[in-house]
């Protein structure tokens, strides 16, 4: 089992760097949909990512359609606001999974998910206050939640640290 992080051209390097540091934490591969809104060498981008991008297996995709023809038949999830499922509803406990995050700005182009409405899922929210969630805390929140349904494989449940502040 797998739990990929897909972004649909990213363009704020802090959020990028921000989920690479979910990706090495959590042993997601990081799939980019170019074209991205920043290089890579961006100082932004590797302050946010710390040390941790050496950890992070990353795959560039020119565009949607290269990503599509990497995908094949496995499981996609589009994660969106405007989706009628929440994202709990969906067994992540068997196979690898995709899940693919909007642009800060438009987030997935509609045309994608018009023809994919069944793979949308929905983060609930409150939506008269709120536009949308931070893309970073997003990936963080779903990632996590198939990583609950999987009882978190091959991560740390616990950890002592030699200078451990509750010894």
């Amino acid at each position: 089992m797998t739990n990929h992080i897909v972004l649909f051209e990213p363009q704020i390097p802090a959020n990028t760097g921000n989920i690479a540091r979910t990706c090495a934490a959590t042993n997601s591969p990081l799939h980019l949909i170019e074209p991205l809104g920043f290089s890579t060498d961006d100082k932004h981008l590797k302050r946010a990512g710390l040390d941790y991008w050496n950890d992070v297996d990353i795959t560039y995709h020119k565009d949607l359609a290269a990503f599509l023809d990497y995908l094949g038949d496995r499981p996609l999830h589009l994660i969106t606001k405007f989706a009628n499922r929440t994202y709990t509803e969906i067994d992540y406990t068997t196979g690898d999974h995709f899940f693919m995050f909007g642009k800060e700005t438009t987030g997935l182009p509609e045309e994608f998910m018009r023809k994919n409405t069944e793979k949308c899922l929905r983060i609930p929210m409150n939506d008269e206050h709120v536009r949308s969630l931070n893309l970073s805390n997003t990936v963080a929140l779903v990632v996590y939640e198939a990583l609950r349904q999987q009882a978190f494989p091959n991560l740390e449940l616990t950890h002592h640290y030699e200078h451990d502040k509750l010894d």
